[in-house]
């Protein structure tokens, strides 16, 4: 059984920055490609980055308005998955979730997915 928790997110002013964490339960590091997905209000979830299972390759993917200002990082040991992200901006006002085991390939069918955390960016 795959668990994921999210954390980290809150309200902050536009320009400023949070770090989303994600626990994951044992074994999906290594084992698994994961990622950090949002879903603004009223909207579609969509790709923010993800990560490979050796952990050494970065993807920021499609989403212009966080592209370049965010980072993806892992703590193996820790189980966690990371999204630093700077000098946010009010439309990056959002649930962030974590996903972790794409099943799809190039596709991108992640299997397992957090209950989200919440991320508001007011100006």
């Amino acid at each position: 059984q795959v668990t994921l928790v999210e954390s980290g997110g809150g309200s902050v002013e536009a320009g400023g920055s949070l770090k989303l964490s994600c626990v994951a339960s044992e074994g999906v590091f290594g084992r698994c490609e994961m990622a950090w997905y949002r879903q603004p209000p009223g909207k579609g979830r969509e790709l923010v980055s993800r990560i490979s299972r050796d952990g050494t390759a970065n993807y920021v993917d499609s989403v212009d308005s966080v592209k370049d200002r965010v980072t993806i990082s892992q703590d193996a040991a820790k189980n966690t998955l990371y999204l630093d992200m700077t000098n946010l901006k009010t439309e990056n006002t959002a649930m962030y979730y974590c996903a972790a085991c794409n099943v799809g390939g190039f596709t991108l069918d992640f299997e397992h997915w957090g209950p989200g955390t919440k991320v508001t960016v007011y100006s």
